[in-house]
């Protein structure tokens, strides 16, 4: 496992955001995020979360913002958009919005060129990411004739290539299959463990012990920020934010409930086996 580097990956302070019929999406909304820190983002639908993500590299800003971003100690200029994808790489929940090329080589290596990378390092980027997504001898083939679970996969590709500081994630769980998204954790378990920074918008509360150290719950503003297991444990915010806790967590507590002793509620399967 890599050590952690010191010092903040990303500064968000009172952060407001109206959208142009003038519903408040974001409110005051302030945190820091460290570097090599796994943060799972959660919240009901509507809650701002993606809005948030996209003030994350300056892709979303107008006069209805307000506030102040900060990624690798620099405010984040929606005049300097471009070079964003250097310092931290945005991927989106939907993979075809990032899979527009004929081949998934030329998808890969979109990013690098536009980065204005050399040829043979361009080659290298891919063949590596790929390779670290589980999609190594991929090159040639056609990105949307990949599997579901597959274009996720190349979606995070697409990011690695342009080797970003933080990687931030939009529901990279939804809509997979049991076994592509077990292959999906493992890899971001995987850029956990090498110390990447990682802040993950999930509805996937079972996946959220494996790869998240701390919780941001988000409904316009933060109404909660702790470690994982401190977050799940304050049920009444949960229900009031429309959240629910880890399966394993509710099987244990009805467990308790018929005089199982548990003096700690486990996070995971894992956990629960320890």
């Amino acid at each position: 496992m890599t050590a952690k580097a010191i010092g903040a990956a990303i500064r968000v302070h009172d952060l407001n955001y109206t959208y142009p019929d003038g519903t408040a999406a974001l409110e005051h909304v302030s945190f820091e995020i460290e570097k090599g820190e796994s943060v799972a983002l959660v919240g009901p639908n509507g809650a701002g979360k993606s809005t948030l993500l996209l003030h994350l590299n300056g892709i979303l800003h107008s006069k209805t913002s307000r506030g102040a971003v900060e990624i690798l100690g620099e405010t984040v200029d929606p005049k300097k958009v471009h070079e964003m994808p250097k310092k931290i790489g945005i991927v989106f929940q939907d993979p075809d919005d990032m899979l527009f090329m004929p081949l998934l080589f030329d998808d890969v290596a979109f990013g690098p060129i536009n980065l204005g990378i050399e040829k043979d390092e361009v080659k290298r980027r891919v063949k590596d990411s790929l390779l670290r997504v589980g999609l190594a001898g991929y090159e040639e083939r056609v990105s949307h004739h990949l599997s579901g679970g597959e274009k996720k996969r190349a979606a995070i590709a697409t990011v690695l290539s342009m080797d970003p500081e933080i990687i931030a994630m939009d529901e990279p769980t939804a809509n997979m299959d049991p076994k592509s998204r077990a292959e999906l954790i493992e890899i971001l378990k995987t850029l956990k463990d090498e110390g990447k920074t990682l802040i993950i918008i999930t509805h996937d509360v079972n996946a959220i012990p494996e790869l998240a150290d701390r919780v941001i719950v988000l409904h316009k503003t933060v109404i909660a920020d702790g470690t994982t297991r401190e977050v799940f444990a304050d049920s009444e915010m949960l229900v009031a934010a429309g959240l629910d806790v880890p399966v394993i967590m509710q099987f244990f507590e009805v467990m308790q409930a018929f005089g199982y002793p548990c003096d700690v509620l486990p996070l995971s399967i894992d956990g629960a086996v320890e």
